[in-house]
């Protein structure tokens, strides 16, 4: 992780390649609550536009279509936008149009969007210039919001440990479900969110967070740990049907019943642009 003064991507363009539809099946959802919250005190309308960034298989854009006109969702990796697409028309879901490409380099009219978000990308991304551009883009008095989910190792339930030791022992970096401290959450990074978010312009930024039950299985486990960037198939190569093996192995042993229960917290900065 960079410091906290460094504003440049820290992945590689290609980090997520093969784990798009890992992504997409896997990753918790956001909360309904927190959903909902984040509706309401951005002030949506139902009737105007949704800039999602770095938007991956679109979890952001599809949990939040129903409050929205029309919607544009933009990744780097046309392996997430061919997903988000599909998912788009299983969910019935016909108003987000998808682009392939930088959210640095976007082009956007000035004004034009009620909502930009960026979900668990923010770190990925250029983060002084995209909060300069997403202030051009937004509507005045409308917001950004900055999306994530925390996965703490002092939070780790004990089958979260097994979990962890076997990453460790395979790729060198003990993860578990949703890996270690996405953001945004208080405390990590999400000072530096916020302050980004100040220093480039918007105003009342605030981070709110929610808590909630999950249950995993050990199916679940193994697709959250494939989507991850550092523990995706690519990255394990021809270990990754052992490791499979191994963890079934030693998950199953710890509960046979194969049920594995977590509370996953997920939370949101807002900023928003001066009326």
């Amino acid at each position: 992780m960079g410091s906290a003064d460094d504003s440049e991507p820290i992945f590689a363009p290609d980090a997520f390649a093969g784990t798009a539809t890992y992504y997409a099946r896997y990753r918790v959802p956001y909360p309904r609550p927190l959903v909902q919250d984040l509706v309401r005190r951005a002030g949506i309308t139902g009737n105007g536009s949704l800039l999602d960034l770095a938007c991956g298989p679109g979890r952001v854009a599809l949990a939040l279509a129903e409050h929205f006109r029309e919607i544009l969702a933009i990744d780097l990796e046309p392996e997430m936008v061919a997903v988000g697409k599909e998912e788009a028309v299983r969910q019935g879901i016909r108003h987000v149009r998808w682009q392939v490409g930088k959210a640095e380099e976007l082009n956007s009219s000035p004004a034009r969007f009620e909502l930009v978000t960026i979900g668990e990308a923010f770190h990925r991304l250029d983060r002084k210039l995209v909060a300069e551009k997403t202030l051009l883009w937004l509507q005045p008095g409308c917001c950004v919001s900055v999306m994530g989910a925390r996965s703490r190792a002092s939070d780790w339930e004990p089958w979260q440990h097994i979990v962890a030791n076997l990453t460790r022992k395979r790729i060198g970096r003990a993860v578990s479900t949703g890996g270690v401290s996405p953001l945004p959450v208080p405390g990590g990074e999400t000072e530096e969110v916020e302050r980004t978010l100040r220093q480039s312009g918007f105003e009342a930024v605030e981070s709110y967070t929610f808590a909630e039950p999950y249950n995993w299985t050990v199916e679940t486990i193994l697709g959250n740990l494939f989507s991850l960037s550092v523990c995706s198939r690519r990255v394990l190569g021809r270990d990754a049907d052992d490791f499979a093996e191994e963890l079934t192995a030693a998950l199953m042993a710890y509960d046979p019943a194969g049920q594995y229960h977590e509370t996953v917290h997920f939370g949101y900065t807002l900023g928003r642009k001066p009326a």
